[in-house]
């Protein structure tokens, strides 16, 4: 079955049997309990005690403590669908011996999606919606990026380099725009040699950081641009009582836009109900956006659902609380 992409794309998706999904849980298991010891530390996605958050706060840290004045915001085109499977088994192969894990991650890889009644069997990528995917993926990129930019760091850059991943969206920060160019140049020939390539409406290298904003006053341009990661549009802005540089974050308009239309279409299939019943439903909807949503520097967007709300409510009644006001 295919579910929608947010750029309007269909993703395949790969739905195992029961037994699969029990045998893929224990080798999961298996390949987090080798592969931990070896994950580097900017490394966020898909790992156990890790999430989202961490990898924004790390983002946050390291743009405001480090000499950092070009970020460098890159994602990799279609990664789960392009996943080589002999570089992927090769990569397995350094830790694991076993020849009866190797065959089963083979058969899942191939396993493919079902189509109008007809299996298609999988030759690329890693089948999305199995449980062992994220963990292959790690695996995967561990190899082809984290190792090489972590090497690339420590013997080709002069200045300050951050770098923070979370599945196969990549920021990287860096001091001068020379090796932040010339990072990006070898980095699409290292994807290049791997099956994989970046984004084409990506990589963007932007000006961003705590010196972003006045040198670009002082050639006459407006204000940093902004990049987006994990759902959030990233800004240089100072703290109101100090006015030190921080970073700010405000939920991306797209996700913002998306999901006010979804809420608006529940809100007016569900107007007939009770108004307490819209209430309690509008307060889980408001709590699950505000634990991912509110971070520490964030714009408070949330009260747009309640305005939403009582904007459908005033529709309900026919009493215009915009002509009112």
């Amino acid at each position: 079955m295919y579910i929608p992409k947010p750029d309007g794309r269909q993703r395949p998706l790969g739905i195992a049997a029961l037994e699969d999904k029990i045998v893929q849980r224990a080798v999961v298991e298996v390949l987090n309990a080798i592969w931990e010891a070896d994950f580097l530390g900017f490394s966020y996605g898909f790992r156990p005690g890790r999430g989202q958050h961490d990898a924004l706060d790390a983002l946050a840290v390291g743009i405001t403590k480090r000499s950092v004045n070009f970020i460098l915001d890159a994602d990799i085109a279609g990664f789960f669908d392009t996943v080589n499977h002999d570089w992927l088994i090769k990569f397995v192969e350094h830790r694991i011996a076993d020849r009866r894990i190797l065959r089963l991650i083979r058969k899942w890889l191939r396993a493919g999606v079902m189509e109008d009644g007809v299996v298609r069997p999988g030759t690329v990528g890693t089948p999305q919606g199995a449980v062992v995917s994220p963990v292959l993926a790690n695996i995967y990129l561990h190899y082809v990026f984290d190792l090489w930019a972590h090497h690339w760091r420590k013997r080709q850059a002069r200045g300050a380099v951050i770098l923070v991943r979370y599945a196969d969206d990549i920021i990287a920060g860096f001091e001068h725009r020379a090796e932040a160019e010339r990072f990006l140049a070898e980095l699409r020939e290292r994807m290049r040699g791997f099956g994989l390539t970046l984004h084409p409406e990506k990589p963007r290298l932007i000006e961003f950081g705590r010196q972003a904003a006045a040198n670009r006053n002082s050639r006459g341009l407006g204000k940093p641009e902004t990049f987006d990661f994990l759902g959030f549009t990233h800004i240089c802005g100072v703290k109101r009582e100090s006015r030190t540089f921080q970073v700010k974050r405000k939920t991306m308009k797209e996700r913002m836009r998306a999901r006010l239309r979804a809420f608006r279409d529940v809100l007016y299939r569900g107007r007939h109900r009770p108004l307490h019943k819209q209430a309690e439903w509008l307060g889980r909807v408001v709590e699950g956006y505000y634990r991912y949503f509110a971070i520490p520097a964030m714009f408070p967007l949330w009260s747009r659902f309640g305005l939403r709300w009582c904007d459908t409510g005033s529709r309900r009644s026919g009493a215009g609380v915009r002509s009112t006001a």
